[in-house]
């Protein structure tokens, strides 16, 4: 087992890893709107523009592990209001252009921070064959 660590996302904020990778598999933990030196300040922004910044951080999370977008096979998106369904759903889209991976999406009471999104992903490993 790796477990995976950038400094182009945001460091875990409790007893984490940004993700952990083993058999050709890589998990990544839910990434919140914090920019990679740990500022919260896009927290304070809309869901919109924290969903950009929370995909920015999965793709980086995902890069440093050896996988990338296109090798995502599952998501969950973690919504602090199901009214930004669909904004949070065509930003999600243009980030994964035509790869639909599997995907959960629930309401939460609260995240962490008071961030209005998290997502998580489950990604091959580039390269990697069963």
């Amino acid at each position: 087992m790796n477990l995976i660590k950038t400094n182009k996302a945001p460091s875990a904020i409790g007893p984490y890893s940004q993700a952990v990778s083993i058999n050709g598999m890589v998990y990544t933990s839910g990434q919140i709107a914090l920019i990679p030196e740990g500022g919260d300040e896009l927290l304070s922004e809309s869901v919109g523009i924290q969903t950009v910044r929370v995909l920015e951080n999965l793709q980086a999370v995902l890069e440093e592990a050896g996988s990338s977008m296109d090798q995502v096979l599952k998501t969950t998106i973690f919504l602090a209001d199901m009214d930004s369904f669909a904004l949070v759903n065509k930003i999600y889209e243009e980030a994964f252009k035509e790869h639909k991976p599997a995907r959960s999406t629930v309401a939460v009471k609260t995240l962490p921070k008071n961030a209005l999104v998290e997502i998580d992903a489950v990604a091959l490993v580039n390269n990697y064959t069963f």
